[in-house]
């Protein structure tokens, strides 16, 4: 194979809940992961000189070992003894650290294409355990859909049912947020009300959208909202624009809504980006893997 294109989606945590703290200051978590259709372009091609060149559409995006895309192909070269260079551009639509993955699933998406350029014969397992030594979020990245972790990112459950099909309206803070600093700064034993895992799993099998509207929840917003209170102003407006439920994703400072009205999201991200002044609003659906991403049936 000479070249590959994949792409690599952005996620949202439906819910996230934090259940304990490792000695290693690691927390335990309580995850409904779901992969969203909005996506970062991956091209990827084989060089003969061993240098990994890494080429992206954002001018201040690290190309260098700084770039978890970068390390996954580092560590694939090392690991399989792989004497060729890599090519790799990264065409970015996911909004940057935004708490949507968009690192991790470049980076996942570059161990996909690592595994099928050379041939490397790895399954789907192999390459988590790979993605795993990356970071804890990119396994789920590269398995995609509907998913439950625990522990520290790295305990995997796919949910059969899955999450219906829906509407979503992503609107980002032009702020940074470090997850780490959240982390460091959530009171976990006196949170009060938990996210309602179950509930919200039963939910989807019943399709039914507004429930789970109702059981979205994040921990983390108790830390990350007190710092920027247009988070919480931003979901209230998802709300009276018709979503039927809205949340901070990850640590923030992305809020999203889910809808099951096509016309009313639409309106509701024009209506958020220009209430919120906001540069990063994106309108996109729910997405789910239709084949094995290691075999290239559906990337």
């Amino acid at each position: 194979m000479k070249e590959i294109r994949l792409k690599a989606r952005a996620k949202i945590n439906l819910t996230l809940d934090v259940t304990g703290k490792r000695e290693d200051g690691y927390h335990f978590l309580e995850t409904i992961m779901q992969t969203l259709s909005l996506y970062d372009g991956i091209y990827m091609k084989p060089v003969q000189k061993s240098d990994i060149v890494l080429k992206s559409n954002i001018p201040w995006l690290p190309l260098d070992s700084r770039n978890l895309a970068y390390k996954a192909a580092s560590m694939m070269q090392e690991e399989f003894s792989i004497s060729q260079g890599i090519f790799i551009e990264i065409n970015k639509r996911i909004p940057v650290a935004a708490g949507l993955a968009g690192g991790s699933a470049d980076c996942a998406a570059v161990l996909v294409g690592m595994n099928r350029l050379f041939d490397l014969g790895l399954s789907q397992k192999e390459l988590e355990s790979f993605a795993y030594r990356l970071g804890s979020d990119i396994p789920y990245c590269v398995r995609r859909g509907t998913i439950l972790a625990k522990g520290i990112g790295e305990d995997l459950t796919t949910i059969p049912c899955g999450c219906p099909p829906c509407y979503v309206v992503l609107a980002k803070l032009p702020v940074s947020v470090s997850t780490p600093s959240v982390y460091k700064s959530l009171r976990w034993q006196e949170i009060e009300s938990h996210p309602d895992t179950d509930g919200m799993i039963q939910a989807m099998a019943r399709k039914d959208i507004g429930t789970m509207g109702m059981k979205l929840g994040n921990v983390l917003e108790t830390v990350t909202i007190p710092i920027y209170p247009k988070i919480a102003q931003m979901k209230r407006a998802l709300l009276d624009f018709g979503a039927a439920g809205a949340l901070m994703s990850g640590s923030g400072p992305t809020v999203f809504g889910i809808f099951e009205d096509e016309e009313k999201a639409r309106q509701a991200a024009v209506a958020i980006r220009k209430m919120f002044a906001l540069r990063d609003v994106v309108f996109t659906t729910i997405y789910q893997p239709r084949g094995q991403d290691v075999r290239g049936e559906e990337v």
